[in-house]
């Protein structure tokens, strides 16, 4: 492994502050009146209920259909889905078995002015019933309206998830496909379908209420459950087409019964205050960090720079693996309290390369010594907030999200749905912050120090809180 150089401190300075102002700035284009956005900014980030408000709002059966309790549960769990691929994490549903009703409380988008509940509804999609039909053949209603009249293969509830694909195709070219997995409830029933359709020009269309979404031909039976739709996609189709099956796998149409407004319980102002008191502690901390361990110090301030802005950036979805997140009051205390394990970490080192040096130790060995010593505290000290973080993430997160799966979400049944939104943005944010603090203030930093070390001017060994020698 080639050994830390002067220009590593450059480098990594080069990059926190290219991260920093990205993650912060966001990277966007005006072409006339059109916006593209690359990279969220600050600006992009979805305020929660307890700072800006929101919409409650109330779905039911459509055309009187009554839905047996595990419909409603369905009904319930795809709503909570959808509300998560759209980013929105601070949100509360839940369902009321007796009056058939499913009651969901999220925040307004980013950059609302008129703050009308019906329009806001709208951003959730039309809660349509997902089919999937043998053939594209429709006939008129009693209204004269087309609407499909091929056989149905199997509906929303019988799909299990779709995603857009990157997949080579048969010459060997790569492709944007849907996959989809289904259900034990609609294996053997697309199994059949597939069977009999395969190899003819019947298609399976794909329908949300009386409009179809895709018609892709059957090429191969298909019996395990695992199918892929396959056409000239891009990756925003394919996407869209994914997102469309995902959030229109109901059990039965839904419709909207009543929405209104829901007022903030601590408004911006209480957020600009939160902010302004933590940039004042942020200073406090950096004088703190500079004055009592000097260089080491210095570098620390930086680290804590990138840590931060690394939770916005995780905020904001800047990071293309992982969706964003709505901010919350209870999002910014974990910001914080992981802001305060990044300071942890960086005052062990200093201690540590204080003790190294005062043993008569070389500079060099000394925090060679110290970072490699300190390492194993800061990780038992962040690995407990780890642990926690992914704890509330599975228990107040959607269904299928990946820590809910791993913990067995009905263990946590006790403490109820009213707090789902708000106690996953505390784990999220917890859990980005720690994730960072380990990138920066544990690698960036032993790189920063190891660097500024080779520098002639930064060999004094008082500047790392040592005795001259």
């Amino acid at each position: 492994m080639k050994k830390t150089g002067k220009k590593t401190f450059f480098i990594v300075v080069a990059f926190i502050a290219v991260f920093a102002v990205t993650s912060v700035m966001g990277i966007d284009k005006l072409f006339g009146d059109t916006r593209t956005t690359y990279v969220k900014g600050v600006d992009d980030i979805r305020l929660g209920i307890d700072i800006k408000g929101g919409v409650d709002v109330t779905f039911g059966p459509a055309d009187d259909f009554d839905a047996d309790k595990d419909q409603l549960a369905s009904a319930t769990e795809v709503i909570k889905t959808r509300l998560s691929s759209l980013g929105i994490t601070d949100n509360e549903v839940y369902s009321d078995e007796k009056s058939d009703r499913i009651i969901v409380r999220f925040p307004w988008k980013v950059g609302e002015t008129n703050f009308d509940p019906e329009s806001a509804v709208k951003e959730l999609g039309e809660m349509a019933e997902l089919t999937f039909r043998k053939g594209t053949d429709t006939e008129k209603d009693e209204d004269g309206n087309d609407i499909p009249s091929g056989e149905i293969v199997i509906k929303g509830d019988d799909i299990a998830s779709a995603k857009s694909a990157y997949i080579p195709d048969d010459n060997g070219d790569p492709q944007y496909v849907v996959s989809l997995e289904l259900n034990d409830s609609g294996k053997d029933k697309f199994a059949e379908a597939t069977t009999e359709l395969a190899g003819s020009s019947t298609p399976i269309s794909i329908w949300m209420d009386n409009t179809m979404i895709s018609a892709p031909t059957v090429n191969t039976a298909i019996t395990d459950g695992k199918a892929q739709i396959t056409g000239n996609f891009d990756l925003e189709s394919s996407t869209k087409l994914a997102n469309q099956i995902n959030s229109g796998a109901l059990p039965f149409k839904m419709e909207t019964k009543s929405f209104k407004t829901i007022s903030p319980t601590m408004g911006e102002g209480s957020l600009d205050a939160i902010l302004l008191a933590a940039l004042i502690a942020f200073i406090g901390i950096a004088v703190y960090m500079v004055f009592l361990y000097r260089l080491p110090g210095f570098v620390a301030v930086i680290a804590l720079c990138g840590q931060i802005a690394g939770s916005i950036a995780a905020i904001t979805g800047w990071f293309g693996f992982m969706n964003g997140s709505t901010l919350t009051i209870p999002g910014i205390a974990g910001i914080i309290l992981a802001v305060g394990m990044g300071v942890d970490a960086n005052i062990i080192t200093g201690e540590r390369i204080k003790e190294e040096l005062r043993t008569g130790k070389s500079l060099d060995a000394a925090i060679k010594i110290a970072y490699k010593r300190a390492f194993s505290a800061i990780l038992d000290g962040n690995i407990t907030n780890v642990i926690i973080a992914v704890i509330l993430m599975g228990a107040f997160g959607v269904p299928d999200s990946f820590f809910s799966k791993i913990l067995n979400k009905t263990i946590f049944f006790a403490f109820g749905a009213t707090a789902e939104g708000v106690v996953y943005s505390f784990g999220f944010t917890l859990l980005a912050g720690v994730v960072c603090n380990f990138i920066f203030g544990v690698f960036a930093s032993r790189l920063m120090v190891t660097s500024l070390s080779k520098f002639k001017c930064f060999k004094n060994r008082k500047l790392y809180g040592g005795d001259e020698k």
